[in-house]
């Protein structure tokens, strides 16, 4: 049976492929699902992608997490930046989180340099395109193994 590992994504992720294309791309989320399924086939990792506009669902998703996924990957987008509740929830799970970021935030408006999440992340992925997302997961393969 293969590990499972989460892909939790924040608001507005949902809009890939819409919103912004010059900052995001052209890739919809869909899309990454589908990048993120194929390579998990080849690591022998099984995928559960899920995004939210609503903090709270991504928090239960976390707790769920603790009993079902060996692994979490997480572009929190806009929750980054404010969510004490989200890092709260990350530190009750006991394997690795990796911190995803389509864009670099270090080189956006200075708000977007902080991160709650990083702090509690095993490794961070930032400007990389949705590219990020299979680097993550090629990544925590080696860490889950």
């Amino acid at each position: 049976m293969s590990k499972t590992i989460f892909i939790l994504n924040g608001p507005n992720l949902n809009l890939l492929g819409q919103r912004e294309p010059e900052v995001y791309g052209h890739k919809t989320l869909s899309d990454i699902e589908s990048a993120c399924d194929k390579l998990g086939q080849t690591l022998g990792l099984g995928i559960k992608l899920f995004q939210s506009n609503h903090e709270g669902e991504i928090v239960e998703h976390i707790h769920m997490a603790r009993d079902q996924a060996a692994g979490i990957i997480i572009n929190p987008a806009a929750f980054t930046h404010t969510s004490v509740a989200i890092l709260d929830a990350l530190n009750t799970f006991d394997a690795p989180v990796i911190e995803v970021h389509i864009s670099n935030i270090y080189k956006r408006e200075p708000f977007r340099h902080h991160s709650y999440i990083s702090g509690r992340a095993d490794a961070v992925i930032s400007g990389c395109g949705t590219d990020g997302y299979t680097l993550a997961l090629r990544h925590i393969a080696t860490l889950v193994s």
